[in-house]
């Protein structure tokens, strides 16, 4: 099930509601990543927290592991997970392209051997449905072929791009055909390549609007392609995909790259940026991004972000008024310094909720109608400097 509400719109922006079989989204929206059934260094609780509407699973990671008998045992991720809110789960498209010369691809699917066991396994369009269909994900992603930046050493050419792209048109049709026949009753959302050539994406999106599916993603995206080049298919795509649907970019990206997206005409994100660069020491705040490593902050007694109100920078107060949290830049350098667990845990708190709120702000300047005024003060502010 999948209901989108266009609310608002300023230009090429766009505010909606999103109802899927776990709950409802307000969009744009950022979806933190949980690649194996987890967001990494944050519990479900500090998720609900922190505003997250949505989060991702990766088909792959867990086929691999725990295995479809173990998530069947659970009713799906939600159950095994404990997250009670939406779900979109990716295909694992993009893992197959990761594996490199590990992968043999033909029409039929992907060959390639378990990075966990090393088990020769195929997965198919046919597969990747099954699997999603064990994993009840409220949005499940279409198999595909993540189309390269780079293609055995040389810059992916047109008729590569092309061979690619009508490949994945191919699997569409039969992601749609095999999740029709499980009865899946979640979503299933199409997803347009052509690497970086503006008119192949626009064959692959006419191709996929005409397969009628409930949502669209644009992909093939931050994989290695300069950022201009990313910039550019983000301006040109989106907007040119059905208006009554929802708009998915898939693994964007820097708090700059969510803004500009929206403007753009994009609902949805994901991107393991925040919490793997909060893993990394690099945060990112309303005035430009910090590396708390650095010996300057050692005896900084400030926030990371003076006007974030997450439990790192803030802290919560409790009912007698005894207050907990709210750490110093000192006392974060000190934990990264000493390599504390703890140091991650309130970095990825952080990020995940700097991101968050983020798009909680987008959400409230389209209600308003300022959406311009919010990106160039957001563009000021971004740019002023920690």
């Amino acid at each position: 099930m999948l209901q989108f509400e266009l609310l608002a719109t300023e230009g090429q922006a766009r505010r909606g509601r999103l109802t899927l079989n776990h709950g409802v989204v307000q969009t744009p929206i950022f979806m933190p990543v949980g690649t194996y059934g987890t967001v990494k260094g944050v519990t479900p609780r500090s998720l609900e927290e922190m505003g997250a509407q949505i989060i991702l699973g990766n088909t792959f990671h867990l086929w691999m592991r725990p295995g479809l008998d173990v998530l069947d045992h659970f009713g799906g991720l939600h159950g095994f997970e404990k997250w009670p809110r939406p779900i979109l789960t990716d295909s694992g498209g993009f893992q197959v392209w990761s594996l490199g010369e590990m992968r043999k691809i033909s029409e039929e699917g992907v060959k390639f051997a378990s990075p966990v066991n090393g088990d020769k396994l195929f997965l198919t369009p046919e597969v990747s449905m099954q699997v999603q269909t064990v994993l009840n994900s409220d949005i499940v992603m279409q198999f595909d072929e993540c189309t390269p930046y780079e293609t055995k050493g040389h810059i992916t050419t047109e008729a590569e791009a092309r061979f690619s792209m009508e490949l994945s048109l191919r699997w569409a049709r039969r992601c749609q055909a095999e999740f029709a026949r499980l009865a899946n009753p979640n979503a299933l959302f199409g997803i347009v390549q052509g690497g970086m050539f503006e008119h192949l994406r626009e064959e692959s999106l006419a191709a996929l609007v005409e397969m009628d599916f409930p949502g669209y993603a644009v992909g093939g995206v931050s994989v290695g392609e300069p950022k201009d080049d990313m910039l550019r298919i983000m301006a040109h795509t989106p907007h040119r995909l059905p208006a009554h649907k929802p708009r998915y970019l898939m693994g964007v990206g820097t708090p700059e790259d969510l803004v500009d997206g929206v403007a753009s005409g994009v609902d949805m994100f994901d991107c393991v940026m925040p919490t793997r660069n909060a893993r990394n020491g690099h945060l990112f705040t309303r005035f430009g991004d910090l590396k708390i490593r650095n010996a300057r902050h050692r005896s900084d007694e400030r926030p990371l972000d003076e006007t974030c109100s997450c439990y790192a920078c803030k802290g919560t107060t409790a009912p007698d008024g005894t207050v907990s949290g709210g750490f110093s830049r000192a006392y974060l350098h000190h934990l990264e310094r000493c390599g504390e667990m703890l140091a991650p845990m309130l970095a990825t708190i952080h990020n995940l909720h700097y991101y968050l709120n983020l798009m909680q702000e987008v959400r409230d300047a389209l209600d308003a109608g300022r959406f311009a005024a919010f990106r160039e003060q957001f563009r000021r502010d971004r740019a002023r400097g920690v």
